[in-house]
């Protein structure tokens, strides 16, 4: 479900996560397998990875009117970041 087309109402992804910290590698080898159809199905929509060291993991999506809405997915496997992913992709309405 990842790599769908985003409803118009999700305006922007951010994730964070460390590029060395073992509770970050859930987060990066999600980002590794989804990335590439995410962008190919979404050519123009913002998606911002920011790697730096000893921060959390976490994806924080932007939508319509400002709202901002955050998940932790620190020591989480990458099954289980695509699942709160999605979860958190399908509030946008």
């Amino acid at each position: 479900m990842s790599g769908r087309v985003f409803p118009k109402s999700l305006k922007e992804l951010r994730i964070h996560f460390s590029q060395n910290s073992p509770a970050s590698r859930g987060l990066r080898d999600f980002i590794v397998k989804a990335y590439p159809e995410m962008k190919k199905n979404n050519p123009g929509f913002p998606i911002l990875i920011r790697e730096a060291g000893g921060v959390e993991s976490r994806i924080i999506a932007r939508f319509a009117q400002g709202q901002e809405r955050k998940i932790v997915v620190d020591s989480v496997g990458a099954n289980d970041v695509e699942q709160k992913f999605n979860a958190l992709v399908s509030e946008a309405k």
